[in-house]
Order: C-alpha cells, then structure tokens, then sequence
C-alpha cells in the first residue's frame, strides 16, 4: 500500500511539471500587434484571382508594451474560394505555446477566425480571435485580439 501511495506522488509530480498542468487556467484576453514580414499568393487555374488559388503569409507578433522586440511569430495559410473569399487556418507561436486558428474571410481589413484550440499553456483553450488592420501595406500591420476560453 505503501508503495502504491508513493508511486502516485510521483505521478502527481511528474504531470505537476507536464504541459497538461500549465494550461490556461480561466479565460483570458491577449492583445498584440503583428507586422507582415513574407506574403505569397500561388496563382493556380485560371490566370489572376480565381477559386482554389492560395495565400501564405508569415508576420512577426509584437507586445510593444513589454518589449520592442517580436515575442514569436504567425503563420496564416489560406485557399480561395471565390475573388476574395477564403479559408484559412493560422498557427501563433507565442512564448508559452501556439494557438490554433481557422474560418472563413472576405477582406484582410477585418475579420474573425475561431480559436481551435492550441499547444502549451493555450492546449485547452477555444474562442475567437479578431483581426483588425491598422496599415493595410508595406508591411501590412495588424492589431490582434484574443479572446480565450479554457
């Protein structure tokens, strides 16, 4: 019996230190900003915007009030599905973890995608995450705001 009660201490520490114990413990709102570093569309089919073309985009994800320097980046992946509808799915590679993103979207000036769920301390979380541009162009800067629920 004895034996049985510390193997499950030791269990109990061990995911104590696991990425299951670190995960977001209530919801929570992160707001940052993200400047567009690599932009690609791959013309596929008929020439110029047309269905099943693609857009990738890669951006730098900042928390000015922390540090000037970026804190991780984005990766957004998207498929046409008419002149400028599309569907996208984004990773968001921040200190503690990624977050999960997909949905649909009409313009890159404002849209909203789900939060899917993530990695690390965001590997429980779900909710939406608004994207609202503040410089359309060279480079494309956007603010950023999630909103999560465990």
């Amino acid at each position: 019996m004895r034996r049985l009660s510390l193997s499950i201490a030791a269990i109990m520490l061990a995911l104590s230190g696991s990425p299951l114990a670190r995960a977001l413990p209530g919801p929570g709102v992160i707001r940052i900003t993200q400047r567009q570093v690599e932009d690609a569309r791959i013309d596929l089919g008929r020439h110029g915007p047309s269905i099943g073309d693609i857009e990738v985009t890669r951006a730098l994800l900042y928390n000015t009030n922390i540090t000037p320097h970026p804190i991780g980046h984005s990766e957004l992946l998207c498929t046409f599905t008419g002149t400028n509808s599309r569907i996208c799915s984004g990773v968001y590679f921040l200190p503690k973890g990624k977050i999960i993103t997909g949905g649909s979207l009409l313009y890159r000036q404002f849209y909203e995608l789900a939060v899917l769920g993530g990695t690390g301390l965001y590997n429980n979380v779900r909710g939406t995450l608004t994207v609202t541009s503040l410089k359309p162009s060279h480079p494309a800067t956007d603010i950023l705001l999630f909103r999560l629920l465990p």
